[in-house]
């Protein structure tokens, strides 16, 4: 009898122990790996939703120390994600770690929620749902002002033009070379993958606009410089979700 139940103590140690040396879902790898002492507790059902911190990646997965609404505050671990301190989030539900060691941030953790990942407020999920608009985008919203005089220089050399007159012409120039000095008055970078450069000349008015030439790149500029764009003249291109320009040059090289 007494045997019987020296074995029976042996294998509940070894289930428990080998429980505890579990790793949680998604976060395999050296660089998590859990110190034997680990142990781990059933995942629950919950919503995690607080404010954010503090945070840091490492090793692929973002550590964030999130002050959950009830007050109590909490570390999670997440795939590697966009998120700041400060910032109001909701977390999926995950299994909880005891004396979790994290060898890439050489730090132990008394108590970390290894969650599936960030959940997107319904705002955020809309937002990232629709591409992403100017404010006033096209050749109709994106001109913008003649907020100072400007007077510049034209381009000198073939295909040189001014941008009323690239307006004026654009029939006849659209998917042709143009070459037209300017001074950036605005700038939106990483837009479709590509920058947005709108050029003055002092030529054209606002009222026609015909003012204002959008030019997009790879290339970057500055508000204030004064470039000379070398690119290929559409007319009446549509890019959809409003961007819409009577011209616009593209595939454009800038040059001071």
């Amino acid at each position: 009898m007494k045997k019987k139940a020296f074995l029976s103590l042996t294998l509940l140690v070894f289930l428990s122990t080998s429980a505890f040396a579990v790793k949680p879902p998604g976060h395999g790898g050296a660089s998590q790996g859990m110190m034997g002492g680990a142990a781990a507790a059933p995942a629950s059902n919950e919503t995690i939703s607080g404010k954010v911190l503090q945070t840091m990646n490492s090793g692929g997965y973002s550590y964030v120390n999130l002050q959950k609404n009830s007050g109590d505050k909490i570390w999670i671990a997440v795939p590697e994600a966009p998120i700041k301190s400060g910032a109001q989030m909701s977390f999926q539900s995950g299994m909880e770690m005891k004396n979790f060691e994290s060898k890439s941030l050489k730090r132990t953790f008394d108590s970390i929620i290894f969650s599936s990942g960030v959940i997107a407020s319904q705002a955020s999920a809309a937002s990232a749902a629709e591409p992403k608009k100017e404010a006033s985008p096209g050749s109709k919203g994106a001109a913008t002002p003649k907020e100072e005089k400007i007077t510049v220089t034209k381009a000198k050399g073939a295909n040189a033009t001014t941008i009323e007159n690239a307006y004026l012409n654009s029939a006849k120039l659209d998917k042709k070379k143009v070459v037209i000095r300017g001074k950036v008055v605005k700038v939106s970078a990483g837009i479709m993958g590509k920058n947005w450069i709108h050029i003055q000349d002092g030529t054209g008015s606002q009222a026609k606009r015909n003012h204002n030439m959008v030019c997009t790149s790879s290339e970057m500029a500055k508000v204030g410089d004064v470039i000379t764009v070398t690119g290929i003249l559409a007319k009446d291109r549509d890019f959809g979700s409003g961007y819409r320009y009577d011209a616009i040059v593209e595939n454009a090289t800038f040059k001071k």
